[in-house]
């Protein structure tokens, strides 16, 4: 037998796997008695934490967060680390907190020039989906409406396609898509049913 040693990568997912592990061990353990739970992550770790705040319900990711009083801290402390961080022109902050492979909602919290939050908003909405239009950027979709479930590319088309899962219905999941062209400019938008993404 031959042993190999782990590549950073897959050391990474061993310790997820781990923390997941640990994660179920917790919740079996303390069900939804959210005090325990924070207890015992705290316990276990920044790695517990962070796959924890990846699979928390949405009802729990900004709990105890008020706008207009809570600070961007106080919303990392609750959140985690936001994957990406817009700098605003007015001296503000916009966290994005994508909710997906799996799950169907991108939330971006909205930090103002004094630190405090400002607004909390699901982004994955019609009224959103509307405001694209063709010409916008790669960055002006993405600070719209956050991080794609997908990316496919297509070379023949030269076309590129960010796909978002969201709840069309309060009973249906469908994919919003926007289209590219080469240069990465929005040439249109399509939907696409959920069962037809292999989701």
């Amino acid at each position: 037998m031959i042993c190999v040693p782990p590549t950073s990568a897959t050391a990474a997912s061993y310790r997820r796997l781990a923390a997941m592990g640990l994660i179920s061990s917790v919740l079996a353990l303390f069900g939804c008695d959210q005090q325990k739970v924070d207890e015992a992550m705290k316990k276990a770790g920044d790695a517990a934490h962070a796959t924890w705040n990846s699979v928390k319900p949405d009802s729990q990711l900004f709990k105890g967060i008020v706008v207009g009083e809570s600070s961007e801290d106080d919303v990392r402390k609750q959140a985690g680390r936001p994957e990406i961080t817009w700098e605003e022109e007015d001296g503000g902050r916009r966290l994005e907190y994508p909710r997906g492979p799996e799950g169907a909602t991108t939330w971006m919290v909205t930090i103002g020039a004094d630190g405090k939050v400002r607004a909390i908003e699901q982004v994955l909405t019609a009224e959103n989906f509307a405001r694209v239009r063709a010409g916008m950027s790669r960055d002006d979709i993405r600070r719209l409406i956050g991080k794609p479930t997908k990316v496919e590319a297509f070379a023949l088309k030269k076309e590129e396609v960010w796909g978002y899962r969201w709840w069309e219905s309060s009973q249906e999941k469908a994919f919003f898509n926007v289209h590219f062209d080469a240069d990465g400019k929005v040439t249109h938008t399509s939907r696409s049913d959920e069962r037809l993404q292999g989701g």
